[in-house]
């Protein structure tokens, strides 16, 4: 698509929209169930509640998701299942934890017999059923869905500038966008392509760096695909798209902001140049070694590039509003996981799993919701589709893992089990012989390391006392940490117990039969993974 195209094709064509973009559904709209509420997802990518001023963060980061706040559901506890973008987006739109759909690597894929248990199924085909993934990774993931999504909209949507063609090949999006990354982009790697993929990145590189600035220090784009953006486009974008669909429509809107790298507007630059001194940390023996004094930066330019998406969410807000939608609409703002700056970890691709990365916002607007609810009992992004499911009319699929949100026809269950998986370094349909997994429970939460040292190890916090995780309780509560350590352990053995090697070599199989034999050996007493693979 031109610039032209990319940046003007949805403010132009208005009300029009249904028609343009989705001629073959234009003629259904007025058989639709206009009754029905509409469903808007609002993701922001790498947005950590520990950072929001709407949980008590010290900088005004969100005062427009504030506002928001006042008439909606806000969730003080939710949980993402993964710390990157594959597990943490497969897990909201399967509603399984990532050791069931296995979406677990760079780049990953959520297993194919799995495909059909995502959430535009289940609310079906009396929704219209959109999705915009800014994150090229969230559009690998929802190209699998194409046969369940009236419209997938290209990562590069509402761009400055993007080479991503996936969409000129509507017939199989998946394997395209697929063949793209492999052949051009494959991030953090050298170009498989040594001279289409050098001559790309150099041609994006020397078009991106002409493309005029005003109101930045440096334009937001994607670390490492050919994805440039003003913020104010994509909301322009949103604003002009949104009141246009048919009704009843879902958008699933995934936002790349706030992830790296962070690029605040000029208006809130330096804005937090302030006196604020987080808490230093010791480093984890995981960690990268990060300078306190660069974690410290790395966050105020993630607070400032925050609070310039703040404000742009405020503009569509108030959009909605005006257009009637919260009327007859559920808006749900969260987020696929957060982001560190401690411990000498910045970022999220790492196998900590501490509140910064896996502690998430959500906010829920009910149709006409005039007061705020807040919400303290845990929850975790499995809850999303059931939940919707549940709102709609729709059977709870038995397949899910979650259940319907408290305030939104669930049950407030303090000591209910929840859980988050990182595991981008085991196979995706073997063992997972390198995790880390968290175990919640009411306040409780237990990290357990397998695979990264001789020995397995276990951390226990009561966040109730201890938000910020340095006092380390599983020494000193053998009892209640040895009954923690069970049900976690219990229900990771389980979920390797149904993985199959992918090869039938003597090192995997061996692997295997050591997980079902810690089954076994589950009924009298634990050992770790590494104990019984080297008897």
């Amino acid at each position: 698509m031109s610039k032209f195209n990319r940046r003007s094709f949805l403010k132009l064509i208005g009300a029009a929209a249904p028609a343009v973009l989705l001629p073959s559904l234009a003629h259904r709209v007025g058989g639709l169930d206009a009754s029905r509420p509409n469903i808007i997802v609002l993701l922001f990518d790498a947005m950590s509640a520990r950072n929001l001023s709407l949980y008590k963060y010290p900088r005004p980061t969100s005062p427009a998701m504030e506002r928001f706040a006042e008439h909606a559901n806000v969730y003080h506890a939710h949980n993402s299942s993964g710390n990157y973008t594959i597990p943490g987006v497969a897990s909201l739109m399967t509603g399984t934890y990532p050791w069931k759909h296995r979406a677990i690597n760079h780049r990953g894929a959520i297993r194919q017999s799995m495909v059909g248990n995502n959430l535009f199924r289940v609310l079906g085909s009396d929704y219209h059923r959109l999705a915009f993934p800014q994150n090229f990774w969230a559009t690998l993931l929802l190209s699998q869905f194409q046969d369940d999504v009236d419209v997938l909209l290209s990562s590069g949507e509402f761009s400055e500038l993007s080479y991503l063609l996936s969409d000129h090949f509507p017939k199989d999006k998946n394997m395209s966008a697929r063949a793209l990354d492999d052949f051009l982009f494959r991030v953090g790697e050298a170009p498989p392509s040594l001279v289409l993929g050098s001559l790309e990145r150099l041609l994006y590189s020397w078009q991106s760096n002409h493309l005029p600035t005003d109101g930045y220090k440096e334009l937001p784009h994607d670390l490492n695909y050919p994805i440039t953006f003003r913020l104010e486009d994509v909301f322009d974008g949103l604003i002009s798209l949104i009141p246009s669909l048919p009704a009843p429509f879902f958008t699933y809107l995934h936002l790349l902001p706030p992830h790296t790298p962070y690029r605040p507007t000029d208006k809130f630059f330096n804005a937090f140049r302030d006196d604020m001194k987080p808490m230093r940390k010791p480093d984890h023996r995981f960690a990268d070694g990060t300078s306190n004094a660069d974690l410290n930066l790395a966050r105020r330019l993630y607070d400032e590039y925050i609070a310039s998406l703040d404000q742009e969410l405020g503009r569509l807000l108030d959009s909605l509003e005006s257009q009637g939608l919260f009327e007859n609409s559920y808006v749900i703002l969260t987020a696929d996981h957060g982001e560190m700056f401690e411990r000498g970890e910045k970022g999220h691709s790492t196998p900590l799993l501490y509140d910064p990365v896996i502690h998430i916002p959500l906010l829920i607007s009910a149709p006409g919701q005039k007061t705020r609810r807040d919400i303290y009992t845990p929850t975790n992004a499995v809850d999303i589709l059931p939940t919707l499911a549940h709102l709609t009319g729709n059977p709870l699929p038995a397949w899910t893992d979650g259940k319907p949100l408290p305030g939104l026809g669930g049950e407030e269950d303090y000591e209910r089990s929840l859980y988050s998986v990182e595991a981008k370094l085991s196979p995706a349909n073997g063992i997972l012989n390198k995790a880390t997994v968290v175990l919640r429970k009411g306040d409780r939460k237990l990290i357990y390391y397998t695979g990264y040292e001789a020995e397995d190890s276990f951390e226990l916090y009561d966040l109730s006392e201890n938000i910020e995780e340095l006092h380390d309780l599983y020494p000193d509560q053998p009892a209640f940490a040895k009954q923690m350590k069970e049900e976690l352990l219990e229900a990771f053995f389980e979920a390797n117990k149904k993985k199959r090697p992918l090869q039938k070599s003597k090192d995997v199989t061996r692997r295997h039969e050591d997980t079902e034999n810690q089954l076994k050996l589950r009924r009298g007493g634990y050992r770790s993974i590494q104990s019984l693979s080297k008897g």
